[in-house]
C-alpha cells in the first residue's frame, strides 16, 4: 500500500469519529490504527481502482480545467522569510536550452501538504512518527501520493455563488458540514463516500484581481472565508469519508484562526488527511454554473519527492 493503487481498501471498516481512539492526555481523537500499521497514505487509501473505475464515468464532455496556479503566483516579496518567490534561470545555449529554479518553496504557490507538515505537538506525526523515524526512513513523504496517485471524484462547492450578491470575500465565513451540505443541495449534487471536496471562497479571484494591494495580501490574520475548524466539523468530514478537501485561499480554512479550532492540527496529523490550498478554480465554476454539473474526476500528481514535506499539485479536473 505504500505506494501503488493497485490493492482495494473496504471503506466499510473505517469506524465512526465517536469510536476512534482519544490521543493519550488529549480530548482528540485520531485514525493512526484505520489504515494498518506503516500506513503512509491516510485517506487516500479511499481512492482505489474500482473508485477510479466508477469516477472516469463522468466525463461527459471530454474537457478538462487546470486548478493550477502559476509557480510563481500568488506573489510573495522577496526577503519575507519563509515561501519567498523563487528565482527562475534560464540558460540559452547554442543546441537549445536549459533551466533552473532557486529558493523554490513547494507550497508557495498551489499545494498539497504532505503528512510531514504539521505535526501533534509531542506526539507526532500521522501515526505518532516522530521527528527522529523521519530523518532515517522514507515514512510519510509526499513521493506516497506520488506513486499511488490521486484521481477519483470531486465535487466544487462554490459559496459566493450560494451567498448571491451580499458575499463579501473579506467576511470569515466559516464553512460546515451543514453548510456544506446546503451549498451542495442548491447546486443538485450529493455528497459522496471518498469524495474530494474543492471549497471555492472566491478569495482567489479576488487576489489575482486586485494587483494594487500589493503582496501584503497573504495575511493569515485577515478575515476570509473557508471551512470551519470546529471538533464538530472534523467529525462530519470524517464520518463522510471524505479524501481530503481543497480551497482557493491561503490555508483553505476560514481565518483568522480560532486557537484550537484548525482543522490542520487535527486532519493531517491525526487522521492522515492533505488540505490542499491555493487552487485555482474560477474557470472551472463558470462552467460548472453554465452546465449544473459540480461533480468532476480529479487528477492530480504530487512531485516524486521522497521525504517531500509539501508540492505543487498539477491538478486537473475532467467533466
Amino acid at each position: 500500500m505504500a505506494g501503488s493503487n493497485q490493492g482495494s481498501f473496504d471503506i466499510n471498516t473505517v469506524p465512526k469519529y465517536r469510536d476512534l481512539p482519544l490521543v493519550e492526555g488529549t480530548d482528540e481523537r485520531h485514525a493512526w490504527d484505520v489504515f494498518g500499521p506503516g500506513d503512509n497514505l491516510g485517506t487516500i487509501n479511499y481512492l482505489t481502482p474500482e473508485h477510479v473505475q466508477e469516477s472516469v464515468k463522468l466525463v461527459k464532455r471530454g474537457v478538462c480545467f487546470n486548478l493550477d496556479l502559476p509557480l510563481d503566483q500568488p506573489e510573495r516579496p522577496q526577503g519575507s522569510g519563509n515561501r519567498a518567490t523563487y528565482q527562475h534561470n534560464i540558460y540559452r545555449t547554442d543546441g537549445g536550452g536549459d533551466d533552473s529554479i532557486d529558493n523554490f518553496y513547494l507550497q508557495s504557490s498551489s499545494q498539497f501538504d504532505a503528512l510531514t507538515h504539521v505535526r501533534f505537538g509531542s506526539r507526532g506525526f500521522y501515526q505518532g512518527v516522530q521527528v527522529e523515524e523521519l530523518d532515517s526512513t522514507d515514512r510519510l513523504g509526499i513521493d506516497h501520493w506520488s506513486r499511488h496517485g490521486i484521481a477519483g471524484r470531486a465535487v466544487l462547492l462554490d459559496l459566493p455563488r450560494f451567498v448571491g450578491p451580499t458575499f463579501d470575500v473579506h467576511e470569515r465565513i466559516a464553512m460546515d458540514g451543514p453548510m456544506m451540505e446546503a451549498i451542495a443541495a442548491k447546486q443538485g449534487v450529493e455528497i459522496k463516500p471518498k469524495d474530494i471536496i474543492l471549497l471555492r471562497t472566491g478569495w482567489m479571484n479576488w487576489y489575482l484581481n486586485s494587483k494594487e494591494l500589493g503582496p501584503e495580501r497573504m495575511d493569515i490574520r485577515a478575515p476570509q472565508p473557508g471551512l470551519d475548524g470546529s471538533r464538530e466539523t472534523a467529525e462530519w468530514m470524517w464520518d463522510h469519508r471524505i479524501t481530503f478537501f481543497a480551497g482557493d485561499n491561503i490555508a483553505a480554512e476560514a481565518l483568522p484562526p480560532v486557537p484550537r479550532n484548525f482543522q490542520h492540527r487535527r486532519m493531517v496529523p491525526l487522521f492522515g488527511m492533505t488540505i490542499g490550498e491555493l487552487w485555482d478554480f474560477d474557470e472551472l465554476a463558470e462552467d460548472c454554473a453554465k452546465d449544473g454539473v459540480y461533480e468532476v474526476f480529479l487528477v492530480a500528481k504530487p512531485l516524486n519527492l521522497p521525504q517531500g514535506v509539501g508540492s505543487p499539485i498539477n491538478a486537473l479536473a475532467f467533466k
